[in-house]
C-alpha cells in the first residue's frame, strides 16, 4: 500500500522516515520528495508498505502527530492519472492524436 506523508520536518531523510514506519511493519520503500533545483526536502514523502493491515495501522497511529513544527498528514496515496508533460490535445471530433 502506498502512503502519502506531508508535514515532514525539512531535515528528515529517507532512512529516518523508513525507521518511523518500520515500527508498524515491513516497509518496501520510503522516499522523501526533494526539490530538483535546491536539493532540499519539499516536506512530503511516499512510503510503500506491502501489507495493507500494517499500512493502515501506521496511518492510524502517525496521522496528526507532531514530528516538527506542524502535525503530519498520513493517508493512503491516491493513484496518479498521468504525470509529466500534460495530456495529448484532442483533435476535432474529440479524437486524440
Amino acid at each position: 500500500m502506498n502512503i502519502f506523508v506531508a508535514g515532514l520536518p525539512y531535515d528528515l531523510d529517507d532512512a529516518e522516515l523508513m525507521e518511523i514506519f518500520e515500527k508498524f511493519g515491513q516497509v518496501k520503500s520510503a522516499k522523501v520528495a526533494m526539490d530538483r533545483e535546491t536539493g532540499k526536502s519539499r516536506g512530503f514523502a511516499f512510503v510503500d508498505m506491502p501489507i495493507k493491515e500494517e499500512a493502515m495501522e501506521a496511518i492510524e497511529n502517525l496521522n496528526d502527530i507532531n514530528l516538527g513544527k506542524k502535525p503530519l498528514v498520513v493517508k493512503a496515496a491516491e493513484d496518479r492519472q498521468s504525470s509529466g508533460g500534460g495530456s495529448p490535445r484532442p483533435t476535432p471530433g474529440g479524437l486524440r492524436r
